[in-house]
């Protein structure tokens, strides 16, 4: 076996360990829920960045069910699981909220492909990399699950983008970091061209950029079980493929908004990746020029390679913000 194709297969294997497993909650049903009455939550703050954008988001906003204490001894004291239903078609869902000790700053951390939103705290690897960034900063952490593997789809962005204003209203949030890795990384880029205003400063890790490029790169591989499986959730997530329905992939394109990308925007990506090629970061980085966007390449990086390049991140983007 040369060199090539050894480097294929171990950035394959990597594709479970940064994309995830199978979905699972973090909660216990059986603890009595702190109902919480809510009214409905919708997007006073913030609103789509063009009449694109909004053509594919009718209706934001979310309906808060209940707030559920986290009291297992393996999470962080203070966790919360927030679950709501989406205002745009009753969808149920949730989100695990961390109050910040100090500050009004919040991280939104979205989880990769194949995992769900308690991923930051089950995942042994990303909670040693990321929630001692996160907590060193006093962010306050907000990871929701946002309809499963949904890469940052109309409904999704609808959604975040009331859980977002929730968080306003409840905890005197006055700041978001994007910050995420895979799906995750690339459902930041694209709620920041979205809703610009609602993103003080993005960390994208291994990102796609443009999903109807990265949709085309999967089906070229049609040997690649994992690659067909992120397709298809794609394509059921908007609707239908990139030729059959161009305008949302439009709308949620970070490269084709790229402007719009005027907070702190670190990315890092291994240059061996064979989940999310590299070239998805390299052509945003290269398509504008700004101070306040850093590109890391890992020259023999994998896919779950710049999971370590966390830290720096936000140390990157947060010393940007002020």
């Amino acid at each position: 076996m040369n060199c090539r194709a050894r480097a294929a297969i171990i950035g394959l294997l990597g594709v479970l360990v940064l994309l995830g497993t199978a979905a699972c909650s973090s909660s216990d049903n059986r603890r009595p829920a702190t109902t919480q009455a809510a009214p409905a939550v919708g997007n006073a703050a913030s609103a789509p960045a063009t009449a694109e954008a909004a053509t594919t988001q009718a209706a934001p906003g979310i309906e808060v069910v209940r707030v559920v204490p986290q009291t297992r001894a393996d999470l962080p004291a203070g966790l919360v699981r927030i679950e709501y239903t989406s205002r745009l078609d009753g969808a149920s869902d949730w989100a695990l909220a961390l109050p910040p000790d100090e500050g009004r700053t919040w991280v939104v951390c979205i989880h990769g492909h194949g995992s769900a939103g308690d991923q930051l705290y089950k995942r042994a690897d990303v909670r040693r990399a990321w929630l001692p960034a996160f907590q060193k900063e006093h962010f306050g952490i907000l990871t929701p699950n946002l309809r499963g593997n949904a890469w940052m789809s109309p409904k999704a962005a609808a959604d975040l983008n009331g859980l977002l204003q929730y968080v306003r209203t409840e905890y005197k949030a006055d700041r978001f970091v994007l910050a995420s890795a895979s799906m995750g990384g690339t459902s930041n880029l694209i709620y920041a061209v979205l809703y610009p205003k609602d993103a003080s400063a993005v960390v994208a890790l291994c990102p796609a950029t443009d999903l109807t490029s990265y949709y085309q790169w999967c089906r070229q591989r049609p040997q690649v079980a994992v690659l067909q499986q992120i397709a298809d959730a794609i394509a059921s997530a908007y609707g239908g493929p990139p030729d059959e329905r161009p305008e949302p992939y439009r709308a949620h394109s970070a490269l084709s908004h790229a402007q719009r990308l005027t907070m702190p925007v670190f990315i890092a990506h291994g240059a061996q990746d064979a989940v999310i090629p590299v070239s998805q970061s390299r052509t945003l980085a290269d398509s504008f020029k700004a101070a306040k966007l850093h590109y890391r390449e890992i020259p023999e990086g994998h896919h779950d390679t710049p999971i370590q390049s966390m830290t720096d991140g936000i140390e990157w983007v947060v010393k940007r913000m002020r």
